[in-house]
């Protein structure tokens, strides 16, 4: 696995609490879940190359 970058993140408790929810209810850690949004929201907009999420483990909503 590529070397993992780490950083910090300040965010809105109302928003935390609902990725929490939502990564809870698709078995990920809270982590994963913020990377899956931002790994699909990427591709949809052309900025990671569509293999990348195959790669990553991309599972459908």
């Amino acid at each position: 696995m590529a070397e993992r970058k780490a950083f910090l993140l300040r965010i809105d408790p109302r928003v935390h609490d609902a990725l929490q929810k939502w990564a809870d209810d698709e078995l990920r850690s809270l982590n994963a879940q913020i990377e899956f949004i931002l790994r699909r929201a990427l591709a949809e907009r052309g900025r990671l190359p569509s293999d990348d999420m195959a790669k990553r483990g991309k599972r459908e909503t």
